[in-house]
């Protein structure tokens, strides 16, 4: 299983997910419950090479998350549910990652690995009352090299 794939199906374990469709790679629909995962890649943080030449690397993943949701222009009720589903389900990847839930990408210290969701905000919205939200995700984990 690729750790594109790990990210989905944890995502996927969402309590709140039911309320969003199939989620996508790279695209989302301009439809309510519309959601999308957009790699922007790894980035190596660091790297540490020991005395018999192992490395140990610390990474890192960087994610988007696009979601649409029904939003009619001045709707302060919706644009309120909407913002409770998005700190929501940061909060939510903050307890997965505290409690050691969230999927495994490195080697080593798997149990120091960390997830976090962070600026989740109102991306842009249109007068059709649909809304687009943009969370970022990212993924620390180290692995070692022989």
């Amino acid at each position: 299983m690729s750790d594109l794939d790990k990210l989905k199906e944890w995502i996927q374990t969402y309590p709140g997910y039911d309320q969003l469709g199939e989620m996508r790679v790279d695209y989302t629909d301009q439809l309510p419950g519309c959601f999308g995962v957009f790699p922007a890649g790894l980035e190596e943080i660091g790297r540490a090479e020991n005395l018999w030449g192992e490395v140990t690397v610390q990474n890192q993943y960087n994610f988007a998350l696009y979601l649409v949701l029904p939003k009619s222009p001045g709707d302060d009720v919706g644009a309120q549910i909407n913002a409770d589903w998005v700190m929501d389900f940061q909060r939510w990847v903050q307890t997965q990652s505290v409690t050691h839930r969230t999927p495994a990408f490195g080697n080593i210290d798997m149990e120091k690995e960390t997830v976090s969701a962070q600026n989740g905000a109102l991306y842009e919205a249109d007068e059709e009352g649909l809304a687009m939200y943009m969370i970022q995700l990212q993924a620390a984990f180290k692995m070692h090299y022989e």
